[in-house]
């Protein structure tokens, strides 16, 4: 890939028909370990690069009581992106998750045809089958991610590897992204534990009115 004041270009011809498949929660803890708040939009751009947009699929684990993730991705539906989301669940040691892994790795090799080049945006290894599976479709497969939290089989996998570490400044957030009114990415986890924190604040003041009130109760 190669930067210029034009903005992108890369150094492979025509990639024809572009899919883009984004593990939002693997993006989410990457770029939060590099101290990266990303702006959607600009990522859009950067990875179609010279290509022709198919589809831009954005993949995640939802709270539907988590108001500032939903207003998220609203914004992001109505940005380009298609959002496929699935609810969180509970397991017995009090975790919540929601594993999108087969849903991405299924529209890969689903739609593989349809598109020229897949990008898949992920450190996860396991989709290192998935990325095969589309190559020997005759697919050019990129995977774009962090590359200290990209797994070396899943670079190695890949016809080409984006390092979003490199290209940084090009993707975060800043002041014209939010001229642009460009959200935050918001996870469902976070989201329950500040409404936890706030719950429990609001427990702690009355129970302290309760108690306040009973010193002064008549026997």
């Amino acid at each position: 890939m190669k930067i210029s004041e034009n903005g992108i270009s890369w150094d492979f011809g025509d990639r024809g028909k572009i899919a883009i498949f984004i593990d939002g929660n693997n993006l989410f803890h990457a770029a939060r370990f590099h101290n990266v708040d990303i702006d959607y939009n600009k990522l859009l751009r950067v990875l179609l690069g010279n290509g022709r947009l198919l589809r831009a699929f954005f993949y995640t684990g939802v709270d539907a009581g988590a108001e500032r993730q939903q207003g998220f991705l609203l914004w992001m539906s109505r940005n380009g992106f298609r959002v496929v989301q699935k609810e969180l669940k509970t397991f017995y040691d009090g975790t919540r998750k929601a594993n999108l892994d087969v849903e991405i790795a299924v529209d890969m090799v689903n739609l593989a045809g349809k598109y020229d080049t897949a990008v898949l945006v992920s450190g996860d290894e396991d989709f290192v089958y998935a990325v095969n599976a589309v190559a020997y479709k005759g697919c050019r497969v990129e995977v774009a991610g962090f590359r200290s939290n990209t797994a070396p089989r899943l670079i190695d996998a890949a016809d080409y590897f984006i390092d979003l570490g490199e290209i940084v400044d090009l993707i975060r957030k800043d002041s014209s992204s939010e001229r642009n009114g460009v959200p935050s990415q918001v996870m469902p986890d976070s989201n329950r534990a500040s409404e936890e924190e706030k719950h429990s604040e609001e427990k702690d003041k009355i129970f302290e009115k309760s108690e306040t009130s009973s010193d002064f109760s008549v026997s």
